[in-house]
């Protein structure tokens, strides 16, 4: 099981960001993945830097760590010829440690051109035709397409890697699945989910990659940690649909009064136990997931890094 580190734009700046970087390489986890959002969900978290960005300073910032995205939405608020562009630079930058990890997207982040918010299908039927479009533009060469959804007219990206950039598909339902499973060379989940794990493998997925991640709030004190998890990441315990349909933080703020901290504290590992950190990332192995990705909630950063480090790395190195 590989262990990695999931970069949060939606609670820190861009030099944080580096920072926590440097941590985990130091730390020993052996990957990053990256959010991708134009607003946080609620207004607590406070941030939401430019991905693209921050990943440039990534390439420089480490040395040995794959940087993915988890995930960009590259069907409204940015083009996919765009999006191409952006992923081709990265992989070039970051020399082959760059995923473009891709998926539906939320209305929170999409609906800022004042476009419309389209159904969950035919957010799918656009996510399929616009990572047709990134494959197109990465073989290289000026290109032209015709799609329903997406037009290209003597594009060509000049700056490519040697090799294309994998692009993992995430996936929470089992029209998501299916369509991860056959259009991408991985698979992207936030939760342990043997289930949909077998319908992507078995709906074309095979043996590709699998990723998942969790959340937590390490510290000494649990009852602290409950309350600062829950302050900032009330919406981890939205039920149902509403996180890809509510359109902007206050309305997110709105839906989480009905969250509870007990509700939050059940949901991760809160406090210094090294225990349920383990469980987590046990449920995911045991569910067959290659690797798992643990984001640290609050500002305990450095203490997190050393816990990992002394506690949980090594039993799963």
């Amino acid at each position: 099981m590989k262990i990695g580190y999931f970069l949060s734009c939606e609670e820190f700046g861009p030099l944080e960001l580096l920072d926590q970087a440097r941590m985990a390489e130091e730390a020993g986890f052996e990957s990053l993945w990256i959010s991708d959002h134009y607003h946080p969900w609620v207004e607590e978290q406070g941030h939401s830097p430019f991905v693209w960005s921050v990943i440039g300073g990534l390439s420089q910032a480490t040395s040995r760590l794959p940087v993915y995205t988890a995930v960009t939405c590259p069907t409204i608020r940015i083009h996919p010829a765009i999006i191409a562009q952006a992923a081709a630079t990265s992989a070039v930058m970051l020399e082959g440690r760059f995923g473009l990890g891709v998926g539906s997207g939320e209305a929170l982040n999409e609906h800022i051109l004042g476009d419309a918010w389209p159904s969950a299908d035919v957010r799918l039927e656009m996510l399929e035709e616009a990572v047709e479009v990134i494959r197109l533009l990465w073989e290289g060469g000026t290109k032209d397409f015709d799609g329903r959804h997406y037009a290209v007219e003597n594009a060509r990206i000049y700056t490519l890697p040697d090799e294309p950039p994998p692009i993992l598909v995430s996936g929470f339902g089992p029209k998501a699945t299916r369509l991860a499973a056959e259009i991408g060379d991985g698979y992207m989940n936030v939760a342990p989910s043997a289930e949909l794990l077998d319908l992507f493998r078995s709906s074309g997925g095979g043996d590709k990659p699998a990723h998942g991640a969790f959340k937590v709030c390490y510290g000494e004190d649990e009852a602290e940690c409950a309350r600062t998890a829950y302050r900032t990441w009330p919406n981890e315990a939205l039920p149902g649909e509403l996180a890809q349909v509510l359109p902007t933080p206050t309305h997110f703020e709105q839906a989480t009064q009905l969250v509870t901290e007990q509700m939050i504290s059940e949901s991760m590992p809160c406090g210094p136990d090294p225990e349920p950190h383990r469980e987590m990332i046990r449920s995911f192995s045991e569910a067959g997931y290659d690797e798992v990705y643990v984001q640290q909630i609050g500002p305990n950063q450095r203490a997190f890094f050393d816990f990992y480090k002394r506690e949980i790395l090594p039993e799963f190195g």
